[in-house]
Formats: structure tokens, sequence, C-alpha cells
């Protein structure tokens, strides 16, 4: 066989090759997307051949933070913070919204629930100035108290959001998707509003028998009273 007739047939063999592999391609490239799946074996036990992503929790679902959420107190007139865990989340907005949503269900001590529990977050989002929009849905304005109550709500939300988010500096509540003017006519959410820590109580100190002069508990013994000449 001459040179140049071994160079043709050199050249027809490639050209073949390069056909099969363009009419095969789809499917192997289909084949390679196919998510790896645990195949048996004849005696019923499974292959090592695992999907990674299904063989281990997903780390950051079973990762929580610690927060702190503010309620009202019947001890005193303010707000005081619980410490909680709530499930963690890299999106800002996400960790927001499951704060508040821990907040809606409610004090786990001896505190007071701020927020309707038939509440429901609709949506949250954070703009790049630091304003985070809470949009709760209309069961929010059902206040049972006065002028106090919704105070204590609302700053409940914003003092709990600014508190436990460094980026976030302001928050505005809306209500089914609106601006409002209030929940219930008393505290002006026509703009975002900063936390308000002043509406904080201070927890109530335990009383102690007795006093700091006495500390057996007797009282004190009146001072002896004399006249004057």
């Amino acid at each position: 066989m001459t040179p140049r007739r071994a160079n043709i047939f050199t050249a027809v063999g490639l050209v073949a090759l390069l056909a099969a592999v363009a009419l095969t391609a789809p499917r192997w490239s289909g084949l390679l997307r196919e998510p790896l799946t645990v195949f048996e074996d004849e005696e019923g036990g499974a292959d090592d051949l695992v999907d990674p992503s299904r063989a281990a929790p997903d780390a950051e679902a079973a990762r929580r933070i610690n927060v702190r959420l503010y309620f009202e107190t019947s001890e005193s007139d303010g707000l005081l913070a619980e410490e909680r865990t709530i499930a963690f989340s890299d999106d800002l907005s996400l960790q927001i919204r499951t704060l508040v949503e821990a907040l809606i269900q409610g004090p786990e001590t001896g505190l007071q629930p701020t927020l309707p529990p038939e509440t429901r977050v609709l949506e949250v989002f954070v703009t790049g100035r630091g304003v985070a929009y809470v949009n709760l849905s209309r069961e929010a304005s059902l206040l049972p108290g006065g002028s106090r109550s919704e105070l204590h709500t609302v700053y409940s939300v914003v003092n709990s959001v600014v508190a436990n988010f460094p980026a976030v500096r302001r928050v505005q509540i809306l209500l089914e998707d609106q601006m409002v003017s209030s929940l219930g006519g008393h505290v002006d959410l026509s703009r975002p509003l900063p936390a308000d820590m002043t509406l904080t109580a201070l927890p109530p100190v335990p009383s102690d028998e007795g006093s700091p002069q006495d500390p057996g508990g007797a009282p004190p013994e009146p001072a002896e009273s004399g006249a004057t000449s």
C-alpha cells in the first residue's frame, strides 16, 4: 500500500470516528447529567455508588443561630428580650423572615406575645441602604389593646430585627403588600423606623427579705428622739 493510499484510509477513518462521536454525544451528555443512583446487587445490597447530595444532611439546614426576640412583660411596662435559637440562612431576607415568624409564634417563657398567632409573614426584602421591609398579613392589625399595645407590637418587630442584624438600620412594616399609616391608628408606619431601646424594660429584680442594714430581716431600730434645750 502506497503512503498516499494509507493517508486516504487514515483520513476516512478519522472522519468516521468524528461522525460517530457527534451522533452519540447527546446521549452521553444526557447520561452524564443524570443524578447518581444507588443500585442494588443480586443479594439486595446497595452498591457504593451514591449521590453525595443525599449521603449527608444539608449542613446549612442543620445550623442554628442565637437571637433575641422582644416580647411584652406583665411585670413592667415595656419589652423584654427572650433568648432563642432559630434556623440559620445565609440569605439575610430569609433569615429575617425566620426571626419574625418565631416572634409571631410567641414567647417560650412567662412573657406576653405581641402579635396575633394568625399573623403570616408574606415577604421580606432588604435594600442596600439597610432598610428591611417586612410585609405582614392583615391579622397583624388585630390588636387587643390600645396605643401602648400597638407601640409594643411595632417595636417588638423593629427592635428584634435591628438588634440581631447589624446590616439592618431601619424596618418598614407593610400590611398586605401596602404601605399603611399605622396598625391601629397610633404608631406612624409611613416611614422606616429605627430601633427604640428605651422601650426595653429592666428585668424584675427578685425581692430579698430584710434590708442591706439588717440582712437577718429585722426592721431597723428607730433613731432616738430628744428635746433640745
